[in-house]
Order: structure tokens, then sequence, then C-alpha cells
């Protein structure tokens, strides 16, 4: 596996990974509706053109193993870790783990001395295991369907 920086045409593979992931790695920790909330099936190709978007001005890295990609992640300048998705078939591997370690790398070149994020129920164990700490748990809406995800932090 080796992790590189994204590129406007790795897309369709990312939008296509994170619907993936959330609609079954998540599915063990929210419900069909929060699913559904979370990641509309009607919202991917809008979600293309958004996220190329903000992927592209985020320090945002993939991971690609025989020649597939298998997860990205990005983080802004300020140190916020906005995305961590790993394709369903390859949890538990070290794709994200080796994608956070290239994150905190950017972020110490920055001079960053924290990272944070606001991770899925099903991501809390994995931040954990890194150094991170819940601040709090919080209610976010999407589509007017509430989900309960929790603002993390790391220091450096």
């Amino acid at each position: 596996m080796h992790i590189r920086s994204f590129e406007r045409e790795d897309i369709a593979q990312i939008v296509a990974l994170f619907f993936d992931t959330v609609h079954t790695v998540n599915a063990k920790d929210y419900t069909a509706a929060q699913l559904q909330a979370w990641a509309p099936v009607d919202d991917q190709v809008e979600k293309l053109a958004r996220w190329a978007e903000s992927l592209s001005q985020h320090m945002t890295y993939v991971a690609i193993r025989d020649g597939e990609l298998v997860g990205f992640s990005d983080m802004d300048a300020g140190g916020y870790l906005d995305r961590l998705y790993v394709h369903k078939d390859v949890q538990k591997q070290g794709v994200a783990t080796a994608l956070l370690s290239k994150l905190e790398q950017e972020a110490r070149k920055l001079g960053l001395s924290e990272i944070r994020t606001d991770a899925s129920i099903t991501a809390v164990p994995f931040f954990e295991r890194h150094g991170f700490c819940i601040l709090q748990a919080q209610t976010v809406q999407r589509r007017g369907v509430d989900l309960v995800n929790y603002k993390m932090s790391k220091r450096l």
C-alpha cells in the first residue's frame, strides 16, 4: 500500500467509497434512516463537485493498494480532520492508521499542536487507540434526522 496526494481524477472513486462505507461499516451503529440522511443516494452527483473542490483545498491523501483506491482522508490548514474513510473490504488492515499518520506528519510540519475531528460512533475506538480524546458528544442534523457523533482532539 502507498499513500499519495489526492488528484481530481480520484473523486468518483472517493465518493463511491464514502457511500459504500457509510452504508455498510457504519450500519452497526446507525439506523437505515440515519445512514440515508448521512449519505443520501440521491446526493452522489452533487457531492462529486462539492468534494472535488473541498478536497483540493485541504491536505488530502489517498491510500492505494494493488492499484485500487482503498481509503482517503483530508485535513484543513487549521488541523481539522474532516474525512477519514476506508473501503469496507480492508477495514482493520492499517489503511486508516497510515492515512492518519500522514496527516499528523503534515500537521507537525505546519507547526500545529492539535488535530480535531468529529468522529462517528463507529470511528471513536479507532481515534481513541491513536491518542484522541473525546471532548463532547453532539447531535447533528442531516436532512432532518439526528445523528450522534463526538468532538475529539489529539495533542501533537
